[in-house]
């Protein structure tokens, strides 16, 4: 996918305003900027971010419920896809994220797209954060799906809608998941990277425990004969 091409998917998708349009552009050139100072996101990435980042932020919502409510984007980086998501949408995002100089970035980039009304840091690890219950949950390379479903399924209800780009690893990461836990997620094709996976689903039920063996006896030492 082209820059004008993605530019192109979020017109035809989404019916962009100006405003917004607008609001996106600041985006990029602010994301721009600060990648200068640090780390923010690959630099090969950077002539495409319309491709590599807004748009393959912004089809997660092509999945997402009709009527928006409440998102938690877990480890939001650079802030993709969560700040896209506040962009696009009437969703209430809380983005988590635990480095300093991100958590600082992310506060500065609700503030300049004018964003205080639907996007919120929670600046310290997933750990840390107050048990609450939303209605998506999002997380762009952020942990394996084992380790993320042990780390936020507290912030899960059976009906929470689950949006994982997975790229590769999805099929793989799905299967090692499903050995702990009722799952019940699709692998949907991503439109920035035909190779690349999307898991899209519900956790249905607390972690399944593992079956605990009988413990099998020895031969006791010294039992005397009958």
């Amino acid at each position: 996918m082209t820059e004008d091409e993605a530019q192109l998917w979020l017109e035809q998708h989404f019916h962009v305003p100006r405003e917004t349009w607008l609001r996106l552009e600041a985006f990029v050139a602010f994301l721009k900027d600060e990648a200068a100072q640090q780390n923010l996101i690959s630099a090969s990435t950077l002539d495409q971010i319309w491709a590599r980042h807004i748009v393959d932020s912004a089809q997660l919502l092509t999945f997402a419920p009709a009527d928006p409510g409440h998102w938690i984007d877990l480890g939001s980086g650079a802030g993709f896809p969560g700040i896209v998501v506040a962009l696009l949408s009437d969703w209430q995002v809380l983005l988590v994220e635990s480095r300093a100089k991100r958590i600082d970035y992310l506060n500065r980039a609700i503030v300049h797209l004018d964003l205080s009304d639907r996007a919120e840091v929670a600046g310290m690890p997933v750990e840390r954060v107050e048990t609450q219950k939303f209605d998506v949950i999002s997380a762009r390379a952020f942990a394996p799906l084992p380790k993320l479903l042990d780390l936020s399924a507290r912030f899960s209800t059976d009906k929470t809608k689950w949006l994982l780009p997975k790229g590769r690893n999805a099929v793989n990461e799905l299967e090692e998941a499903r050995k702990a836990w009722e799952l019940d997620f699709s692998v949907q094709p991503s439109v920035t990277d035909p190779d690349a996976g999307i898991l899209v689903g519900t956790v249905c039920g607390t972690r399944v425990q593992p079956a605990i063996r009988a413990k099998t006896k020895g031969p006791t030492k010294g039992r005397r004969k009958r």
